[in-house]
């Protein structure tokens, strides 16, 4: 039995341009002891985070747990709401948003608006806690994935490409913000996939470069009031 129900419905979906707005995160946990040592290195920065994926209800692909962004709730909340419904899992979330994406659903066109089309905010949650039940606990799975291991299962190259911005943030210590506010960030049209055999190339290139990283964090849990990005 799950200590919650899930928001089901559409009668408070935000849209924008024709976009449905959705709202999700990477949850993620260090798996070194020594944590202050794994964030500031980069040599080996992929093998030292894990991250939480969902499995998508009958379908046999992983996710990131995301979802509508209703009008009833910041951005912010609707990612701490996804993570809880869809993985049982609450944490630590970065306050600026990894990067928005825009993309059509591909398994049904139903799923976004009229036209297909989702403009996502995808945000960076560091998990602190596990719950044993939670609302879509019989429609999903979960379960954590070394960073190669999660570019090669997952479903959406969108979310790639999330997962990409997650360890440029996660291999800096840089204690200022220069990615941006919510409403600055950059939106991204999805056209190509990565193939499988482009990953190693991609974390290689990837881990050369100088990340950019946000410290702005807020304390996710369910019920919590979180107050609006003035950037929204």
């Amino acid at each position: 039995m799950s200590s919650a129900l899930a928001r089901t419905g559409r009668h408070r979906q935000r849209y924008e341009n024709n976009f449905r707005l959705v709202s999700g995160c990477i949850p993620y946990r260090v798996t070194e002891d020594d944590e202050d040592h794994s964030m500031r290195s980069n040599t080996h920065i992929e093998n030292k985070i894990q991250v939480l994926m969902v499995s998508s209800p009958d379908r046999d692909d992983q996710v990131f747990p995301k979802g509508g962004w209703e009008d009833d709730e910041t951005v912010l909340e609707a990612a701490c709401r996804e993570a809880f419904e869809e993985a049982g899992v609450k944490g630590t979330l970065r306050e600026t948003p990894l990067g928005v994406w825009e993309f059509r659903s591909k398994s049904r066109q139903n799923m976004c608006s009229l036209e297909g089309g989702c403009r996502g905010y995808m945000f960076a949650l560091e998990v602190t806690e596990e719950l044993d039940t939670w609302p879509e606990q019989q429609h999903r799975d979960r379960q954590w994935f070394n960073v190669k291991e999660a570019f090669k299962v997952c479903r959406y190259e969108w979310m790639r490409r999330a997962l990409e911005q997650l360890l440029r943030v996660m291999a800096s210590d840089k204690k200022d913000d220069v990615i941006g506010t919510v409403g600055k960030a950059a939106v991204v049209p999805v056209d190509v996939v990565v193939a499988d055999d482009q990953i190693k190339n991609l974390m290689t290139e990837l881990l050369g470069e100088s990340p950019p990283s946000s410290s702005h964090e807020s304390t996710c849990k369910l019920g919590d009031s979180i107050e609006p990005d003035p950037g929204l």
